[in-house]
C-alpha cells in the first residue's frame, strides 16, 4: 500500500515548493530572549534590527530584548559590522552590484549608517569597479554584442546597469569603449 504524501512533500525535498522561505524561520521554543537570539544567529548572521524584530515577533518584550541584546553583543554573537561587511561582499561579488545599490542593501538590514559606509567602503576598496561593471554588464547582454543593440537597447542596458548601483558616465564610457551606438543621454 502507497503511503500518501502531503501535497508539496516532494517539492521540499527537492527543494522547491511550499517549504519555508528564507526569511521564515521555524519557530524557536524556548524561555529566554537570549536563548532564542543564539538560536537565531547559528542560522545566520543577523542584524541587531533583525534579531529585535525577531525577538519581538515570537513575544519577547522590549526588556527581555535588550538583555539579550547586550549579552549577544558581549560574546560578540552580534556584530552589526561584521553582517554589514559580509552583506556588502555578497551584493558586490556574487550579485554584480555597484557600490550604490549595495550601499542600499545593506542599509535595508537595519545596519546604521556609519557602519553600512564603512563595510561598503572597505569591501569596495578590494572590488575593481570597472571589472564589476564589465561583469555586470556581461550578464545582462546574455552573450550579445552591444554595437547590435538600437538606441532604445543601449537605453534598457544602460538604465538595468544603474538599478544596479553603477555610476551612469561609468557605463556609458563602458558601452562607448563596446561600440555601442550613440550612447548620449538626452
Amino acid at each position: 500500500m502507497v503511503r500518501p504524501r502531503s501535497p508539496g512533500s516532494a517539492a521540499r525535498r527537492r527543494g522547491r515548493g511550499p517549504a519555508r522561505s528564507g526569511d521564515e524561520e521555524a519557530p524557536v521554543a524556548t524561555g529566554d530572549a537570549y536563548t532564542a537570539g543564539l538560536i537565531l544567529l547559528g542560522r545566520r548572521e543577523l542584524s541587531e534590527a533583525q534579531v529585535r524584530t525577531r525577538l519581538a515577533s515570537r513575544g519577547f518584550d522590549e526588556t527581555q530584548i535588550d538583555e539579550a541584546i547586550v549579552r549577544l553583543k558581549a560574546i560578540r554573537a552580534l556584530d552589526d559590522l561584521r553582517v554589514a561587511k559580509a552583506a556588502a561582499r555578497l551584493e558586490s561579488a556574487v550579485r554584480l552590484r555597484g557600490r550604490r545599490r549595495t550601499l542600499q542593501k545593506v542599509r535595508a538590514l537595519g545596519v546604521a549608517d556609519e557602519d553600512a559606509r564603512a563595510a561598503v567602503a572597505e569591501v569596495f576598496a578590494e572590488v575593481d569597479e570597472e571589472a564589476l561593471l564589465e561583469q555586470a554588464l556581461t550578464r545582462r547582454l546574455r552573450g550579445a554584442s552591444v554595437a547590435g543593440l538600437d538606441r532604445a537597447g543601449v537605453g534598457r542596458v544602460a538604465a538595468a546597469l544603474v538599478r544596479q548601483g553603477f555610476a551612469l558616465d561609468r557605463i556609458l564610457a563602458r558601452l562607448r569603449r563596446k561600440g555601442a551606438p550613440d550612447t548620449e543621454v538626452d
